[in-house]
């Protein structure tokens, strides 16, 4: 029998705030410095929804360990720059956290600092305050699924009662691997067929998502 939803784990860059978009231009920005280029869909695949430690791990293994430590100061730099030019929450999503009664709370590769900064500028910080989980707290990041574990656990709340709102390839795997149903933004910059999987409804507008939810929508296959 599938249990109730008690708890809905927001993923935060693209599902909230619509920082993917900022932080894929910026890697092909940061791959033609270098000498590694990308394209927006490479950088996805490769980057995207990964932790920041994940991501220097692989711009080492690339480019060497000098390179990317450099990479990765340039990268927050640039990224900063682009999210206080005007980040905005991620379409629709403000109508639906408004609809949604359930508890919920974050749980982002990315860290605290880089969190309260978006979710600051978006004007969504407070409404998750004290229920913001970050990779940074866990020995392995997405799509392992330490963090989604960790963040059910301190909420006091069963994998198997747990939502998982991703938008990214290794999110939605993290979900699974953690035991719980996850729902796949594909309104952003990964593609429907990435998100798609067992115990995964991938859908295209966030406005659909309190209508999910209340569901407890599963798809098998």
């Amino acid at each position: 029998m599938i249990k109730p939803i008690e708890l809905v784990i927001f993923d935060c860059d693209g599902v909230l705030v619509d920082s993917e978009v900022i932080a894929v231009r910026v890697l092909v920005r940061l791959g033609e410095e270098y000498g590694w280029p990308l394209t927006g869909a490479e950088a996805v695949e490769l980057f995207v929804g990964r932790s920041e430690a994940a991501n220097n791990a692989l711009v080492a293994e690339r480019l060497g360990e000098e390179v990317a430590a450099v990479w990765g100061k340039r990268f927050h730099e640039l990224h900063a720059e682009a999210v206080d030019a005007g980040l905005t929450p991620v379409a629709g999503l403000p109508e639906a956290l408004a609809a949604i009664t359930l508890p919920t709370c974050v749980a982002s590769s990315g860290t605290h600092e880089k969190m309260r900064h978006t979710l600051g500028r978006t004007g969504l910080y407070e409404r998750f305050d004290g229920r913001i989980f970050s990779a940074t707290e866990v020995g392995r990041g997405k799509p392992a699924p330490d963090l989604f574990l960790h963040a059910a656990r301190s909420m006091g709340v069963e994998p198997a009662s747990c939502v998982v709102v991703e938008d990214s390839g290794p999110g939605v795997r993290a979900a699974r691997a953690a035991g719980m149903r996850a729902l796949g933004y594909a309104g952003g910059v990964t593609a429907a067929e990435r998100l798609a999987g067992p115990d995964t409804v991938v859908f295209h507008d966030m406005r659909e998502l309190p209508g999910l939810i209340a569901a407890g929508a599963v798809h098998q296959g």
